[in-house]
């Protein structure tokens, strides 16, 4: 178990962070570089160039990985000053993921049986059913380099003998698998013992096609009985290019700033 830290360059510097630090981005970034199979994220922003190019960047390494991204339906913030500047990041981390992988990512949101968008506050990322982290950081510049944020990572050591896992490069373990399970559960409105659940490779397609059933369900009036599960295809707003002329840098210096060290600015390093 690693805690993980963000704190960023400020003056005076505290003194046990003079540079600030950056444990959490660079958590990720490792992570990220020896994911396989599949790296799972559930997180309220998911924003940001630099944590969409860790990402995309562990897509590109290798062909066998896919991405599921659980977000809210719409910022917390949405109205006409807040929503741009919000949504304008994450539209450009969806577009740079699925340049790189269309069809290996997903981005999906969550809603009730009624059909109320569920806000998704949630902070946490499986890899490879082996690797957790849960905290208070999320996926944007902002948690990554410029608030202060206390995560904590878990390397799952405790081998999970149940049906195979579909992953050839590591044991997956008890703790890690046990919590995607059990998210997927819910989302999908499976059971937890479900054997659609076990193969974190597969579990795109299943994913995708529950969407697809739900958002049809929709377009079609609601006539049918509902289906299962609570997973819709996640498509944010655009914003139009007189709106993006002001949201750019509102989204670049307040809504998400960069908290590194000048020298680092503009870099993928943290």
């Amino acid at each position: 178990m690693q805690l993980l830290r963000t704190y960023g360059v400020k003056r005076p510097p505290f003194p046990f962070a003079p540079a600030g630090e950056r444990s959490v981005a660079r958590a990720y970034a490792k992570a990220f570089a020896r994911a396989r199979s599949l790296i799972y994220i559930e997180d309220q922003y998911l924003w940001s160039t630099e944590v969409a190019d860790a990402i995309a960047g562990a897509l590109k390494r290798n062909p066998e990985l896919k991405v599921i991204a659980v977000v809210p339906r719409y910022p917390a913030s949405d109205g006409p000053l807040a929503g741009p500047p919000s949504r304008i990041g994450q539209l450009r981390a969806i577009k740079l993921l699925r340049g790189v992988a269309p069809d290996r990512v997903g981005v999906f949101d969550l809603e009730n049986s009624t059909g109320t968008p569920i806000y998704v506050h949630a902070k946490i990322c499986i890899v490879d059913d082996t690797w957790i982290t849960c905290g208070s950081d999320n996926f944007n510049r902002r948690s990554w380099t410029t608030d202060s944020e206390l995560t904590c990572a878990v390397l799952d050591t405790t081998t999970d003998n149940r049906e195979p896992s579909g992953i050839e490069t590591a044991q997956a373990g008890r703790l890690a698998r046990d919590l995607r399970l059990q998210l997927w559960a819910e989302h999908l409105g499976l059971d937890q013992n479900d054997p659609q659940l076990h193969d974190p490779a597969a579990g795109l397609e299943l994913w995708n096609t529950t969407a697809d059933a739900l958002d049809h369900w929709h377009e079609t009036g609601r006539r049918a009985p509902h289906p299962i599960g609570q997973v819709r295809h996640h498509t944010p707003e655009a914003v139009p290019l007189l709106q993006r002329l002001w949201a750019i840098p509102i989204s670049r210096l307040v809504v998400d700033p960069d908290g590194r060290p000048r020298r680092l600015r503009g870099t993928t390093q943290f």
